[in-house]
């Protein structure tokens, strides 16, 4: 199997690499970090034990040509390269599976091509890019592998076990959407008021709009800093009931207890800076439209009040601004 990865950050390197150490053939479409990547190839610091490949690197996709598997790992603020990233890679048999966060990547990609050739996979994993090739995996890793808008069909299951034979614990859905929404669960409020703690509680439950002043920024709150201030653990649990309601709203049912199981597992990470901490801390856009925006449509749509993520995303927009 031909496989290509675009995004080679955290997410894609690592499954990238974990693919490559199993033998399968894997193409890293690079940018800046092309020079380091070629010469040195891909390490990972892992808490399961250190490893490193040497992936093909390539700076264009027509360097690659088509692919059996694309697995997109960009952030999705760079969707928008898309058509031009990714059509080079992809024939009539290819599988396009996206590794990214939030709502709304697998319609984008099902307006380019079949939406048959479309997936998702959903990343629980604890890690992060400290330099060009190198990447450390604190914790977990597992992948949630569904079909856009259908159920997982033998396709799947045996991408399914290809990630497993290469070390990665892999779970196949038959409700993408479902898996999607039980997600967002975690990642909205860990990645939202993590960012949104920069510019303090206060700040965040008074601002009453997108045009108001922030006043200065402050450091961002990592995972034990969330969880160790009442105040903002209320409104962590607050945010996970709030998506849990719009999900049931859309026929997707979460069970209530499901919120306290993440912020229990959410204790053992330590100081764990999610994606978008990250972002912030190093200038870069945020990824509000599919994590935090997208979402807050869907529920307003279906009617269902949910306050705390209207505040949430307009502090978040405030703070995306160029600084």
């Amino acid at each position: 199997m031909k496989i290509a990865v675009v995004g080679c950050g955290a997410v894609g390197s690592y499954y990238g690499a974990r693919l490559g150490c199993a033998g399968r053939e894997v193409h890293f479409l690079l940018r800046s970090d092309y020079d380091a990547v070629r010469y040195n190839g891909v390490t990972v610091r892992s808490f399961e034990g250190d490893f490193h490949v040497q992936p093909k690197c390539a700076r264009t996709p027509d360097e690659i040509s088509v692919c059996d598997l694309v697995l997109i790992g960009l952030k999705t603020t760079a969707n928008d390269q898309f058509p031009k990233l990714l059509p080079p890679l992809v024939g009539p048999q290819t599988a396009v599976v996206t590794l990214q966060n939030g709502l709304g990547n697998t319609e984008q990609l099902a307006r380019l091509f079949s939406p048959e050739q479309i997936l998702s996979g959903l990343c629980f994993v604890c890690l992060n890019r400290v330099k060009p090739g190198v990447i450390h995996h604190m914790e977990y890793g597992m992948i949630v592998l569904g079909e856009f808008q259908r159920r997982a069909g033998p396709r799947t299951q045996k991408l399914a076990a290809m990630f497993r034979d290469a070390g990665v614990p892999c779970k196949v859905t038959d409700n993408l959407a479902q898996a999607q929404w039980e997600k967002l669960v975690w990642n909205i409020p860990f990645n939202g008021l993590g960012v949104a703690g920069a510019a303090g509680y206060d700040a965040f439950t008074q601002i009453p709009s997108a045009n108001s002043q922030l006043p200065s920024v402050g450091p961002c709150l990592p995972t034990d800093k969330l969880l160790a201030d009442p105040r903002w653990e209320k409104l962590l649990r607050d945010l996970m009931l709030e998506v849990i309601a719009a999900a049931g709203a859309l026929g997707f049912e979460i069970p209530v207890a499901y919120a306290e199981e993440q912020i229990e597992r959410t204790r053992t990470m330590g100081a764990y800076k999610a994606s978008t901490l990250l972002d912030f801390e190093c200038g870069r856009p945020l990824e509000l439209e599919s994590m935090f925006l997208e979402p807050l449509r869907r529920a307003q749509k279906a009617g269902v009040p949910v306050p705390r993520l209207a505040a949430l995303c307009k502090v978040l927009q405030q703070l995306n601004q160029p600084r």
